[in-house]
């Protein structure tokens, strides 16, 4: 009994260094393979409908067109060195690149997203990124995004870098506040910042201007609107008003258009007769 179970840790350890004797010499056979094989072509992957690179720009980075990799042996390409070229790009989120065995270098890139353009108030133009990014523009490719403008103080540095201005991320908070929701996605058409710095939408439909004030309690601060779309405009028609403020809590306070017929819009405030206040916290959905 004693035997056989050395006899088993004898065929067991032979066998291991076998098949270890086995991977080296595989291991080695596939270097000696790679170092023969010849680079034969370069695929390039680039998902989303955005088309801020192009298949020229990334020949251009990484020299295919000057066969500066076409024709090479993968053991003088730097895979890493591709990778950095790539990264560098600000428009380029993620890189990858990867060779196989057949000779055919393999390059999968993420873009960035934007989604919002600010035009400050020093004619400096920009765009910002899903993840509050800014972003130079490009020459390839205008995005159909929300733009900011007016009193906008951020500076840019004409590289990507981080918003810097408590304004700029208010407006970039707003801004993704609104692409993830349909409805005001359709509806808003761009963002304004007054001499008060505060934010002012401007809506695809109708004349007004819609007071958000900043940033804080987006939820609410729409819902209100919704409400005043949906109980107060109907009985008085779009253009009724020429602000519309919903900067205050479970309020929304409409400011009447002089231009109408007076009588088209009756006030709810005794206080000034130009103004309608509605509380939304008493209007059932």
């Amino acid at each position: 009994m004693f035997k056989k179970r050395i006899w088993r840790y004898l065929l067991i350890g032979f066998a291991w260094v076998i098949s270890l004797g086995g991977l080296v010499v595989l291991m080695g056979f596939i270097r000696v393979k790679k170092s023969e094989v010849v680079c034969k072509d370069v695929k390039i992957y680039i998902p989303g409908s955005q088309y801020f690179i192009d298949r020229q720009e990334i020949d251009n980075i990484l020299g295919i067109q000057s066969h500066a990799i076409i024709g090479r042996k993968m053991d003088d390409i730097n895979i890493h060195e591709l990778e950095a070229r790539l990264k560098s790009n600000p428009f380029i989120e993620f890189a990858k690149i990867y060779a196989d065995m057949d000779g055919i270098i393999n390059v999968e890139i993420s873009q960035r997203q934007p989604i919002l353009r600010i035009m400050n108030r020093f004619d400096q133009d920009f765009y910002v990124d899903q993840h509050g990014l800014k972003l130079p523009l490009s020459a390839n490719f205008t995005a159909r995004v929300l733009v900011a403008n007016g009193y906008v103080d951020e500076l840019f540095a004409n590289r990507v870098d981080t918003l810097h201005t408590a304004l700029a991320m208010q407006l970039f908070k707003t801004a993704d506040y609104i692409r993830k929701d349909s409805l005001w996605d359709a509806q808003i058409a761009q963002l304004y910042v007054n001499k008060d710095h505060e934010i002012e939408l401007v809506p695809r439909v109708g004349s007004n201007r819609i007071l958000l004030g900043n940033a804080d309690s987006l939820d609410s601060k729409f819902h209100n609107l919704l409400v005043f779309y949906k109980k107060a405009l109907p009985q008085v028609g779009w253009d009724a008003y020429k602000v519309i403020n919903i900067k205050y809590a479970n309020q929304v306070i409409g400011v009447r258009n002089e231009t109408v017929k007076k009588d088209s819009v009756k006030a709810k405030s005794p206080v000034d007769s130009t103004k309608s206040i509605i509380d939304t916290s008493l209007i059932k959905q």
